[in-house]
């Protein structure tokens, strides 16, 4: 085993998946930048294994698009708006991991030359090459898509070899695991469960697609302490979906 431990790393690349409301800290609302800055140790300590890494982040710290539709707004508008939320996610992120000296590219389905690059997948493939980390931002492009499914669809293009959800527990639970202290945590789940159950992992159409494409998501918690580090190396609590 090498001393970076690169000998334990179980995948080449994956795909990290965090809400916009991870980023929130105790707030209840926008970025809170030392939140911000944790989250991006954590990835440098797995990009430190020399695991190649791409992000999705949500937007819903700052604006969710079913909650506009549900408030009156027309939903195709409220979900834009959702997608240029996660613009600004993203670009919190490549500050954080820029400043601890990890090259970050983030990649916009909407274009936005100024801030970003556009959607080019041969590009982002060629930048995970290069070790950087690639930030996904604005969703799929498309209104009534939620930014699980724009995780799924881009760990398929990028041939990620999982997706890896970040959350507030430590894997998947039969029922919520703050409200009942005897809520069971599922070592491994199938897609077809977390479907019929309603487990709630992603949205239906996320699950559809990783299901379909063999591709399995790792449930954790991003709470703890050098969990996703821990889980790569083949330790840690989580939970893993798949066929």
């Amino acid at each position: 085993m090498s001393e970076t431990g690169e000998a334990n790393v179980t995948y080449k690349r994956v795909m990290l998946k965090i809400s916009g409301e991870a980023l929130m800290g105790d707030q209840g609302y926008g970025l809170h930048p030392p939140t911000v800055q944790r989250i991006a140790e954590e990835v440098k300590s797995v990009h430190d294994l020399g695991v190649e890494i791409c992000m999705v982040i949500g937007g819903g710290n700052i604006f969710r698009g079913l909650a506009g539709a549900a408030q009156g707004m027309e939903r195709t508008t409220a979900d834009y708006m959702g997608m240029l939320a996660t613009v600004m996610n993203a670009l919190g992120m490549q500050a954080a991991l820029e400043s601890l000296g990890v090259f970050t590219r983030v990649i916009s389905a909407i274009p936005m030359d100024q801030v970003c690059e556009p959607y080019i997948r041969r590009r982002a493939v060629r930048h995970l090459e290069k070790k950087r980390v690639v930030i996904f931002a604005a969703g799929t492009g498309n209104p009534y898509f939620t930014t699980d499914t724009a995780a799924t669809l881009r760990a398929n293009e990028m041939a990620c070899q999982a997706i890896f959800k970040g959350t507030k527990v430590d894997g998947v639970y039969d029922k919520d695991p703050k409200k009942y202290p005897d809520a069971k945590r599922y070592e491994t789940v199938t897609f077809d469960e977390v479907l019929q159950k309603h487990l709630g992992v992603m949205d239906a159409s996320a699950i559809a697609l990783a299901r379909d494409n063999d591709l399995p998501i790792i449930v954790f918690s991003l709470d703890e302490p050098g969990g996703f580090r821990g889980i790569l190396a083949g330790r840690g609590t989580y939970t893993r979906v798949e066929g």
